[in-house]
């Protein structure tokens, strides 16, 4: 299952930047506390048999930080490293299972701020049948 994930998603996690790019010259500057209201992870829809997520993060300060997406088993689905000051990519997660529970983690240093979320899908076909006497 690991392996299945890691190649799936390796192929179908796409990215796409529609953002501002501040370069950060300073190495040596102080990590700036972030708060939750700066992260946002909201769920957008489903796309050709993937889920679709739109992750935000408001960075004023152009510090380094990095996006980590894990599944429910704790694996490493995809990890990025940015300095944006505002961030915004969306998701794409290959959907293998009618439950999967994805968390998004965004670390700046030692500071961390998760979203969970669970999705959950059921699938049903309608069939109409129509029988006449002749």
């Amino acid at each position: 299952m690991k392996t299945v994930y890691c190649a799936v998603i390796a192929v179908l996690v796409s990215l796409v930047s529609v953002n501002t790019s501040k370069a950060n010259n300073n190495k040596d500057k102080e990590t700036v506390a972030i708060a939750e209201k700066q992260v946002s992870v909201t769920y957008t829809g489903y796309n050709d048999n993937s889920v679709v997520f739109r992750v935000a993060f408001e960075n004023p300060t152009a510090q380094k930080f990095s996006l980590i997406i894990k599944n429910e088993a704790g694996d490493v689905l995809y990890q990025g490293s940015y300095s944006d000051t505002s961030f915004s990519k969306a998701v794409h997660l290959l959907k293998e299972d009618s439950e999967m529970n994805p968390t998004f983690i965004i670390r700046v240093g030692s500071q961390r701020i998760e979203r969970t979320f669970k999705v959950n899908s059921t699938s049903s076909s309608t069939e109409e049948v129509v029988v006449v006497k002749q």
